[in-house]
């Protein structure tokens, strides 16, 4: 068994190209695909699942304290990327469907897998994990405004708050709490202690599966319109870069640690496109094409994060010695 979960883990980034590619074959080859779709939330909590186990529970309540962490997250994602997203969306500006879409993907920080990768980087994921109700908590109240300030009235008058608050019970609450008490169990019985390690050594399966449960349900919707998204790639692709460049900039201005500044790049990075995915699938025929926007955001963020797994540690190299003062953040258990 270990030797099984050492040689995923040495592979996982290969592993989850693959499973991109071989998802992007199967969502555009095989009928019904699109039905995976309601597969997504399942595995994704399931990876969150295993996810929270492997964070302490103690770090996590460290890290609450962790003010200036939280304030670097809070800036970057609630001051800087909106300038981003409303500077990118002036590309489409002219196209109803698009703008409302890319705004609404941009502006919604990610909660869930950003997680798995920014650890897979050596990422402080304790850290976005205290963060993540912060994060969800802030983007149901800033959302409407946002829209309001760049779109209008039209764009606020669409937003519900039902699919944030599903999103942040099955996906944070319920995998949370199932962590938290599978670790109590396994500080007191064998069987928590096999629970545990069993789900830790299918992390990297939990992820290919989540890639290609959300690509493969979603490539026949985004191949079905590529002509009008093509111009949405490289806005995306683009995204990616300037925040990348951006959060290790922030990381720098608040003294961060290496491993808090790559979580940071990540937390900036990565959007909530599978939280929004069912407003936008919610919302009116005139923007039918809007959770296109939303899943073409997806497929090249993916793709983005597997590259990010491995560019970040260079940008933020752990060579480069503490930017912080080691006696004011929380150290690890």
């Amino acid at each position: 068994m270990n030797a099984v979960v050492s040689w995923l883990e040495h592979r996982q980034i290969g592993l989850y190209l693959a499973a991109i590619l071989a998802a992007g074959v199967v969502g555009l080859t095989v009928p019904g695909a699109h039905h995976l779709e309601g597969a997504i939330e399942p595995v994704l909590a399931l990876l969150l699942f295993a996810t929270f186990l492997g964070v302490p529970f103690a770090a996590i309540g460290k890290s609450l304290r962790d003010g200036r962490f939280l304030a670097a997250v809070g800036v970057l994602n609630f001051v800087v990327v909106p300038l981003v997203a409303y500077g990118l969306s002036r590309f489409v500006s002219d196209e109803p469907a698009l703008l409302f879409g890319v705004l609404l993907v941009l502006l919604t920080p990610c909660i869930d897998y950003v997680i798995v990768f920014a650890g897979l980087a050596g990422g402080a994921s304790e850290r976005l994990l205290a963060a993540a109700p912060l994060l969800m908590l802030a983007q149901i109240l800033l959302l409407p405004l946002y829209l309001l300030l760049f779109i209008g009235p039209e764009g606020v008058a669409v937003v519900e708050v039902g699919p944030f608050a599903r999103a942040f019970l099955l996906l944070i609450v319920v995998p949370l709490t199932a962590a938290a008490l599978v670790q109590a169990l396994a500080r007191r019985h064998r069987y928590g202690v096999v629970i545990e390690r069993t789900t830790l050594g299918l992390m990297v399966p939990l992820m290919m599966a989540t890639l290609l449960t959300v690509v493969a349900s979603q490539a026949g919707a985004v191949g079905d319109s590529l002509g009008q998204l093509l111009v949405l790639v490289p806005l995306y692709a683009g995204f990616l870069i300037v925040m990348a460049v951006l959060g290790i900039g922030a990381g720098r201005i608040f003294r961060l640690d290496v491993p808090a500044t790559r979580a940071l790049v990540f937390s900036g990075a990565t959007r909530n496109s599978l939280v929004v995915l069912p407003l936008a699938l919610a919302l009116p025929a005139s923007l039918s094409l809007t959770p296109v926007v939303v899943v073409t955001q997806t497929l090249v963020e993916l793709i983005g994060m597997v590259i990010f797994v491995r560019l970040v540690p260079r940008l933020a190299p752990s060579s480069a010695g503490r930017i912080e003062p080691a006696a004011s953040r929380p150290e690890p258990n």
